[in-house]
């Protein structure tokens, strides 16, 4: 309940009747990672630390950032180009959990999004550009988007690639046994199940595997290891 009730509230910033701007600084991870992926406009400080590091405690993205990192790399998908070029990219970023060190690094990342969203230089005028980018926007006639179910998942023919690479990950002893169960989870989410072709899927069905992901890998006892680990030192387990 609390997993989906998390979900609903990403969605509801995605689709508000007003826009929602958001003006992260320092630290913005995991669940504050996720809330700016679902603003309609990002004004981040120069000096704002983002990522999705569920990984690093053994689960998976909860909270809509799988499913937003699945869409996004849908959305930028070329034609004449290997398809799973773009969703290894993200997979990638989500399994090694990644973190950008600046508001700079986490556009190369593909957390904020180039032409959108903006940076402030100056920490003390964040809140004041964030209000002017919430009033340009209600100005510039804001219209609340409609639920997409047009995102393209690969099905079987990324999972095999991306098994392949996590089993390459793990024989060359740079991911652990439960580093591999947790990446075959989200490979599992990001190609959008064991579909036998490509296929159109809508963001809830992604939510859905999201969440069952989420919560199986938290019944997990290496998973409630490292959470304990965080929880009682603040530093991640490797087991």
């Amino acid at each position: 309940m609390a997993i989906r009730m998390f979900q609903n509230t990403m969605m509801r910033v995605r689709y508000s009747s007003i826009p929602v701007v958001l003006a992260p600084h320092a630290l913005a991870l995991g669940g504050g990672c996720e809330i700016c992926l679902h603003a309609d406009k990002v004004i981040a400080a120069a000096e704002t630390y983002t990522g999705l590091v569920e990984v690093g405690i053994g689960v998976i993205p909860g909270g809509g950032g799988t499913k937003e990192f699945v869409l996004r790399a849908a959305d930028e998908m070329h034609p004449g180009e290997p398809e799973t070029i773009t969703l290894q990219n993200r997979f990638l970023t989500i399994a090694t959990a990644k973190v950008a060190t600046s508001a700079h690094e986490a556009f190369e990342l593909g957390i904020y999004r180039k032409g959108q969203d903006e940076i402030s230089v100056n920490i003390g005028r964040r809140i004041s550009e964030a209000k002017k980018a919430v009033i340009q926007l209600h100005d510039d006639g804001y219209v609340m988007p409609v639920q997409r179910s047009d995102i393209k998942v690969l099905g079987r023919s990324a999972l095999g690639a991306m098994h392949a690479g996590i089993n390459g990950m793990w024989r060359g002893n740079y991911a652990t046994d439960h580093d591999v169960t947790v990446a075959k989870k989200l490979a599992y989410v990001m190609c959008g199940g064991d579909l036998s072709e490509q296929t159109n899927v809508s963001e809830q069905y992604l939510l859905d595997l999201e969440r069952e992901a989420f919560l199986s890998l938290t019944a997990e006892k290496k998973t409630l290891e490292r959470i304990q680990s965080i929880l009682k030192t603040g530093k991640p387990l490797r087991n």
